[in-house]
């Protein structure tokens, strides 16, 4: 995830109202690109404007399904959901792949009917200015949700940045196909423009879907992260060490598990205070972990934890 916060570094309420106010700032320019576009389409009758019509029409109901989920997301654990609702980000992602690899079918079926029978494009003019400013449009999108990016990490509004970067890339080859096929009297270039674009939508889908799939299948944190967790849980003397570390990402919040090696002659109140001040060290770079630390006698722990007890790797790790 790189180029934005790591998962779990970001001040939870911050990342809360930054992604309610991208996705809404999404869902805004979707409504704004699908107008003029239809536009465009009605006046040009231009397949690669077809293909970038039904991408930022199904961009919109992605936008939509993403501005749902963080709100969704971002609400406390209940008692249903004691482990919060963050995994609701992750599948507002999977949805947005579908929907992608929709996309790519239409456009794709649509630019092979053109190219075995091509049509000319008409008002090219039209459809090459409303390409243009959806270009703009799009480009400050994806700027906006970079730097959203940069300070308040989100899987799904990742997934949304994922689908208007391609927009980028596809409403250029439409721009191009356009052109050509109005002002160059090529209108093969259209449909080839259109093809391009689902391929590159494909590319697209598959990213997406592959973000989305680490998060549901609780894939850890980096190993550079983990390493950190574990240099400031035994920053402490204290602590003897820690072993079974274990991270998994659930929306904006990072869920960190780790057994902690303590004298056993420490009292259940001394080794609780040298537990909370790993905590406190923790969270002061990952403000929005949900932490839980187990404490093991040092030297006088059998091997426990079930399906999940410790291999040889995890108790060599910073003990």
């Amino acid at each position: 995830m790189s180029g934005h916060a790591k998962p779990g570094t970001a001040d939870p309420a911050l990342a809360a109202a930054m992604t309610r106010r991208i996705t809404a700032l999404s869902v805004a320019t979707a409504s704004v690109l699908i107008g003029l576009k239809a536009f465009a389409l009605w006046a040009s009758g231009s397949v690669a404007v077809l293909s970038s019509l039904a991408d930022s029409g199904l961009d919109l109901v992605a936008s939509l399904i993403t501005f749902g989920a963080v709100r969704y997301a971002a609400a406390p654990p209940d008692a249903e959901h004691r482990f919060g609702h963050g995994k609701a980000e992750a599948v507002a992602s999977l949805v947005q792949a579908a929907l992608v690899f929709a996309s790519a079918a239409l456009v794709g079926r649509e630019a092979v009917d053109r190219l075995l029978n091509p049509h000319p494009v008409h008002q090219g003019g039209w459809a090459v200015a409303v390409m243009a400013a959806s270009i703009v449009l799009t480009a400050l999108l994806v700027t906006a949700q970079s730097r959203a990016l940069r300070q308040a990490g989100s899987v799904a509004v990742e997934g949304d940045r994922a689908h208007y970067a391609a927009d980028l890339a596809g409403n250029g080859v439409a721009l191009a196909g356009v052109a050509g096929a109005a002002w160059l009297n090529l209108p093969w270039l259209d449909a080839a423009a259109g093809l391009l674009v689902c391929a590159w939508l494909l590319w697209g889908a598959f990213d997406v879907l592959r973000q989305a799939a680490d998060h549901l299948l609780d894939r850890g944190l980096a190993a550079s992260q983990q390493a950190r967790i574990a240099d400031l849980a035994v920053a402490d003397r204290a602590v003897r060490g820690v072993h079974q570390l274990r991270t998994r990402v659930s929306g904006p919040v990072v869920l960190i598990q780790m057994h902690m090696d303590l004298e056993p002659h420490l009292s259940l109140e001394q080794a609780h205070e040298i537990m909370l001040g790993a905590e406190r060290r923790i969270l002061a770079e990952f403000p929005a972990a949900d932490i839980l630390i187990h404490p093991d006698p040092r030297g006088r722990a059998g091997p426990h934890g079930g399906a999940f007890s410790e291999t040889a790797e995890d108790h060599d790790h910073h003990t």
